[in-house]
C-alpha cells in the first residue's frame, strides 16, 4: 500500500513538470520574437535608405560626368558684339557704343583661364551745333579699339549653364577726328585722338546649347583714360561660345 501511495506521488510529481515545462519554455522565447517583430520595421527603413542614397549617387555622378564633358575643354572661342555707354568727351553726354568682340580662353582647369580680347567701339555723339567752326556737324561718328588680356574664374557650373567673373586690361586707341572734315576733335568737344588704357570688369552668364556650344550675355564696367582723364562706361557682352580641344 504505501508503494503504491510513492508510486501515486511520484506520477503527480512528474505530471506537474511537464505541465510547467512549455509555459517556461513559452514565457522563455517571448522576448525574442518581440524583438525580432521591432527589428523588421527597422530593417526595412534602413534599406530604404540605402536605396535613396544609391539612387543619390548615381544622380550625382551623372551630373559630374555632364559637367566634366562640357567644360573640360582646353580653349574656349567667343565671336559676339557689345553695347556700352560712353562718355565720348569731357562736357559731353554719354553716347551709344556698339561693338564687335572677338575673345579667346586658354583654361588651366575647369574653372581658370587666360582671356585675350580684341573689339572695336561705334558710335555717333551728339555734340550739338557749333559756332566757332560754324560746322553743321552735330553726330560726327567716332570709334575705339581695344585689346586686353586677364584672368577668367568659372565660379558657379551646372550642366546647362555657368557664371564667370572676368578682369581686363590693356590697350584703347580712340579715333575721334575721322568724321569731322578737318576740324578738330576739340573744337567740337570731343576727346582728341590718341592711345590710353582700358580695364573691363565683366560678370558672364552662358547658358549651354550642347557641351561645346553656348550662349552668353553679362554686364560689363569698363575704365579708360581718353585725354589723360579717367572715364566709367556701363554695358553689356555677348555672343556665342565655342569650346575645343581637351585639357
Amino acid at each position: 500500500m504505501q508503494s503504491f501511495r510513492r508510486l501515486a506521488f511520484l506520477l503527480a510529481l512528474a505530471s506537474c513538470a511537464a505541465v510547467a515545462a512549455p509555459a517556461q519554455s513559452s514565457s522563455s522565447t517571448s522576448p525574442a520574437q518581440s524583438s525580432s517583430q521591432a527589428q523588421q520595421p527597422a530593417t526595412a527603413t534602413q534599406m530604404e535608405m540605402t536605396v535613396q542614397e544609391r539612387i543619390r549617387l548615381r544622380h550625382q555622378q551623372r551630373r559630374d560626368a555632364a559637367i566634366h564633358q562640357t567644360y573640360d575643354h582646353l580653349y574656349e572661342f567667343n565671336l559676339g558684339s557689345a553695347f556700352l555707354r560712353a562718355t565720348p568727351g569731357k562736357y559731353l553726354q554719354k553716347a551709344n557704343m556698339y561693338a564687335w568682340d572677338v575673345d579667346i580662353t586658354r583654361y588651366r582647369n575647369e574653372r581658370l583661364g587666360i582671356t585675350a580680347d580684341g573689339r572695336g567701339y561705334y558710335g555717333s555723339p551728339y555734340v550739338g551745333l557749333n559756332t566757332t567752326t560754324n560746322s553743321a556737324i552735330t553726330q560726327p561718328a567716332i570709334s575705339e579699339y581695344m585689346a586686353m588680356i586677364g584672368p577668367t574664374y568659372r565660379f558657379y557650373l551646372q550642366p546647362k549653364y555657368s557664371v564667370s567673373a572676368r578682369v581686363l586690361g590693356g590697350f584703347a586707341h580712340g579715333h575721334f577726328s575721322g568724321d569731322l572734315n578737318g576740324f578738330l576733335p576739340s573744337s567740337l568737344g570731343l576727346y582728341p585722338d590718341g592711345n590710353t588704357y582700358a580695364i573691363s570688369a565683366a560678370l558672364l552668364p552662358e547658358y549651354n546649347l550642347t557641351p561645346n556650344i553656348a550662349f552668353r550675355l553679362g554686364a560689363e564696367f569698363m575704365l579708360n583714360g581718353f585725354d589723360s582723364s579717367m572715364q566709367k562706361a556701363m554695358g553689356v557682352n555677348g555672343g556665342i561660345v565655342y569650346r575645343f580641344g581637351k585639357q
